[in-house]
C-alpha cells in the first residue's frame, strides 16, 4: 500500500491542498484577529512588514538550499518547524511575541512556495491538476479561519493550523523529487548569472510591483469589508469564494497559458488588479465592490504565479531556475515592506479610500513598465501542458 502511495496523485492532494489550507488559516484574518485585540492599523502593518522582511533574508538561503540539496528533505524541515512555530503563536499576547511568532511562521511558509510551484509544473501530472488543489484548500482555510474565529475562538484558529500542517507532511513524504529539480543539483548554482541577466532584472521590478501591492491588499481587504458592516464570518465567506472563482484559470491553464505572450499574460493580469483597486479608490456599490473581488481579488494572483513561472522559465536557464524564483520572491518581500508600512501610515490618518486611490498610481507605474518589457513570447515553454 505504501509502494502504491509513492508519488501519487494522493500524495500531491495533501500535500498543496493542506499546505494552502494552512496558509490561509494562519494568514488569511490577520489584520482581523490582531485590530480585535486591540492594535492599531500601522501596528499590523508591522507585524505583517516584519514577516515579509524575515522571509526576504531567508528566501534566497531557501532557494539556494533548495537547489543544492532534495528539495523534499528541505520542506520537510520547515514544515516541521511551520507547524512549531504555529502552535506557539497561540500563546502569544504581545506585539513583540506576535511579530516574532508570525514572522517565524510565514518566512518558514514563503521560504517553500517557489519549490512548491515548481514542483507543480514538474510533477508527473497536469499542471492544473495539481495546483487546483492549493486554491480549493486556501479557499476552505480562508472559510475556515472565519468560522472557527467567530464560533469557537480566535486562538483555536492556531490549532487547526497545527494539524493541517500535519496532514501537508504526510503528503509531501508520499511525493518523489521531479527528475528535473533532482538533476538541478549537479550544476552550482551562481548568482551573478542572474544579476548579469538583465531581462531577469527588469522583470523583478514589475513583479516587486504587482506583488507588493497586492499582498499589502490582501492584508486591509477583510479589515475594509468589516469596516463597512460585514461580520468576520460573512468576510471569510467572500473571501473562500473568491479564492475557488480562481479555480477555472488553474483548471484550464494548459488551455492559454502556453499560448499566450508574456508580454500579453502581464496586460492582462495588471488590467485586473487595476479595475479592483479603482472599485475600491471610488467606494463603489457594496454588492458590485464584493463581485468585483470575486472576478478580480484571486483569479489576478494565480494568474500572475503561473506568469511568473513563465516568464522565469522563459529568461532563465534551468539549473538556475529555483533560485530564480527565489529571488523575485525576496523582491516581493521587499515591496511588501514599504507598501505594508505606508498603508499603515495612510490607514491611521486617512481611508481606504485614499489608500487605494494613491495605490492606482503605483500601479499604473507597473503597467507603464509592462508596456516597454521586451520579453519573449514564451510560448516555446510547454511547462502547463
Amino acid at each position: 500500500m505504501l509502494k502504491r502511495y509513492k508519488n501519487s496523485y494522493l500524495s500531491y492532494f495533501l500535500m498543496y491542498n493542506f499546505y494552502y489550507l494552512s496558509w490561509a488559516v494562519f494568514s488569511a484574518l490577520i489584520s482581523v484577529y490582531l485590530l480585535g485585540k486591540g492594535f492599531k492599523a500601522s501596528e499590523v502593518s508591522l507585524v505583517v512588514s516584519t514577516s515579509f522582511l524575515t522571509s526576504m533574508i531567508f528566501q534566497p538561503v531557501i532557494g539556494m538550499l533548495s537547489d543544492r540539496f532534495d528539495v523534499k528533505k528541505v520542506n520537510f524541515v520547515l514544515f516541521g518547524l511551520a507547524a512549531i512555530g504555529g502552535f506557539a503563536f497561540m500563546f502569544a499576547d504581545n506585539l513583540i511575541t506576535i511579530t516574532i511568532g508570525y514572522s517565524f511562521v510565514l518566512t518558514l511558509i514563503n521560504g517553500t512556495n517557489p519549490v512548491m510551484e515548481k514542483i507543480a509544473s514538474s510533477s508527473p501530472y497536469q499542471y492544473g491538476k495539481i495546483r487546483i488543489w492549493g486554491t480549493i484548500g486556501y479557499a476552505i482555510g480562508s472559510w475556515l479561519a472565519g468560522i472557527i474565529y467567530q464560533w469557537i475562538s480566535p486562538a483555536a484558529i492556531f490549532v487547526c493550523f497545527v494539524i493541517t500542517m500535519i496532514l501537508c507532511i504526510i503528503g509531501l513524504l508520499g511525493t518523489q523529487t521531479p527528475d528535473d529539480l533532482a538533476q538541478e543539483k549537479e550544476e552550482k548554482t551562481k548568482t551573478s548569472t542572474l544579476l548579469h541577466n538583465h531581462q531577469y532584472l527588469y522583470y523583478l521590478i514589475i513583479a516587486a510591483i504587482f506583488q507588493g501591492i497586492t499582498n499589502m491588499a490582501n492584508t486591509y481587504i477583510p479589515a475594509m469589508f468589516q469596516n463597512d458592516g460585514l461580520p468576520v464570518d460573512l468576510v471569510s465567506t467572500i473571501l473562500s469564494f473568491a479564492v475557488l472563482c480562481e479555480a477555472p484559470i488553474v483548471l484550464f491553464s494548459h488551455k492559454f497559458m502556453d499560448k499566450l505572450a508574456n508580454k500579453k499574460l502581464l496586460i492582462i493580469a495588471y488590467t485586473m488588479i487595476t479595475i479592483q483597486f479603482l472599485c475600491y479608490a471610488f467606494n463603489v456599490w457594496l454588492p458590485l465592490k464584493v463581485l468585483v473581488t470575486l472576478l478580480t481579488k484571486h483569479p489576478s494572483g494565480m494568474l500572475y504565479i503561473m506568469i511568473n513561472l513563465k516568464i522565469v522559465s522563459t529568461l532563465v536557464p534551468k539549473e538556475h531556475q529555483i533560485t530564480a524564483l527565489a529571488f523575485v520572491q525576496t523582491l516581493r518581500n521587499l515591496s511588501s515592506i514599504i507598501f505594508q508600512n505606508i498603508a499603515g501610515q495612510i490607514l491611521d490618518v486617512s481611508s481606504y479610500q485614499v489608500l487605494f486611490a494613491l495605490s492606482v498610481i503605483v500601479i499604473i507605474i507597473g503597467f507603464i513598465l509592462v508596456v516597454f518589457f521586451k520579453v519573449p513570447s514564451g510560448k516555446d515553454q510547454k511547462l502547463f501542458n
